[in-house]
């Protein structure tokens, strides 16, 4: 299996793609990579922002800062915020 085989497993998450549209505005832009198996690494959700019309994600810190940089210790566990 693909669990058995694979060293690290990931997902992406849009919860904009699955809100109702009334309620797309919330949640506009945000993403997860959500870390499920890493063989040598901890697993956790790290938060991204999507740019839609580049289909893009960037790290909310380099977001927020203006900055390339990947977040120091951005990985948090758990789902949602």
């Amino acid at each position: 299996s693909i669990e058995q085989d694979a060293d690290v497993v990931m997902f992406l998450f849009r919860p904009e793609y699955y809100a109702a549209a009334e309620n797309r505005h919330e949640v506009e832009g945000k993403a997860e990579l959500i870390i499920s198996k890493q063989r040598n690494g901890p697993t956790g959700v790290v938060p991204l922002f999507f740019h839609k019309a580049y289909t893009r994600f960037d790290s909310v810190v380099a977001e927020a800062s203006g900055s390339n940089a990947a977040p120091a210790g951005g990985i948090r566990d758990g789902f949602g915020p």
